[in-house]
């Protein structure tokens, strides 16, 4: 160990212990990934209190939930006017709505919830796999109720996820709870930041997005390659968050908080640097550029529409859901959720 070494571990208040790693170039913004305003035209509907809307719902009659940093969860109707349903007396971050009108809810501090518009919030799992949740963050629900969920770091919670990208440990997990039985289990573990989670929409695997390696990792539920995990999508353009399961024509949308951050990555071989970085003013750590972007990609993996917005445009995207035509996007910081008409495709028609 070297005298700066030392001198950093020692001065170290953040508890970061990064390891070596080589990022890889990002691709080049061409083709489809060619800058484009799309989303500087966002509409914004704003939260009635709190802020950060980290995710976004559909519900049954085609009205948008999300959950704030107050931890009140809102539904807003077509003309976004907002109706308080709940409140968990945590961070929410993941929704999903479940076949009988209820919400699934990631709750960053409280774990995997259900709750009902009458305001009942009932804890379905604050552990998995023999260790507590600690940073409980983005969900899936299959057509028989079983829920694929992340725990995004062993080590760091949600208010400190910037410790666990410089860290690069992969504390990660993918897990699946049965809600009839409480019982839950380990589908992938080492995962860069496990963010969001997609499922196939035959549910022969589910997706995980990496968020601290750029990428989207996929695990087998069915056939001869069952629990085998693998890189289905490597090298994004951005950094990953919440993603959607499979859309009817075949599409997973994927949130990117931000385009890739060139000084994180050149930190990655430096593990010293990351420490004296981690314990530098948040105002002069490497930060995310300001600028919303959503990607869809299809059956293979590959990216097939790029929307993005310019500086000052809705940012950070965190969630995003494609419904009737529109595209709905979550923040984790914004004070609303948004909308924007989601791109044409052949026999798919945008709704009014």
């Amino acid at each position: 160990m070297t005298l700066f070494e030392s001198l950093a571990r020692k001065l170290d208040r953040t508890g970061v212990d990064p390891v070596v790693w080589h990022a890889p170039p990002p691709p080049p913004l061409t083709g489809v990934l060619a800058p484009n305003g799309v989303l500087d035209g966002a509409h914004r509907w704003t939260l009635p209190t709190g802020e950060g809307p980290e995710d976004v719902a559909v519900d049954h009659d085609g009205r948008v939930v999300t959950g704030g940093n107050d931890g009140r969860i809102w539904r807003f109707d077509s003309r976004g006017g907002a109706t308080e349903l709940a409140n968990t007396r945590g961070r929410p971050l993941g929704v999903e709505v479940l076949d009988d009108g209820r919400f699934l809810v990631c709750d960053a501090e409280r774990g995997v919830l259900r709750v009902d518009e009458k305001g009942r919030v009932d804890v379905l799992a604050d552990a998995a796999a023999g260790r507590p949740l600690v940073a409980c963050n983005n969900s899936a629900v299959g057509r028989d109720g079983i829920v694929y969920f992340t725990d995004s770091s062993a080590h760091f919670t949600i208010a400190d996820h910037r410790y666990d990208l410089l860290e690069h440990r992969g504390t990660g997990r993918l897990l699946r709870l049965d809600p009839r039985t409480g019982e839950t289990d380990l589908l992938a573990e080492g995962l860069q930041f496990a963010n969001g989670v997609g499922l196939a929409s035959d549910e022969s695997f589910v997706l995980v997005a990496e968020t601290g390696s750029y990428q989207i990792s996929r695990v087998d539920l069915t056939g001869p390659s069952q629990g085998a995990a693998s890189v289905w999508a490597a090298n994004l353009p951005g950094i990953p968050d919440n993603m959607t399961s499979q859309t009817r024509d075949g599409l997973f949308w994927v949130a990117l908080y931000s385009p890739r951050m060139r000084l994180l990555d050149l930190l990655a071989p430096y593990p010293t640097l990351r420490i004296v970085a981690a314990n530098l003013p948040e105002a002069v750590q490497p930060n995310p550029e300001h600028a919303g972007w959503v990607i869809a990609l299809d059956h293979r993996g590959e990216i097939v529409h790029s929307l993005r917005g310019g500086k000052g445009s809705y940012s950070p995207v965190t969630g995003v859901r494609e419904h009737d035509g529109w595209l709905y996007l979550g923040s984790l910081t914004a004070d609303a959720v948004a909308r924007v008409p989601a791109p044409p495709r052949p026999g798919v028609a945008r709704g009014e």
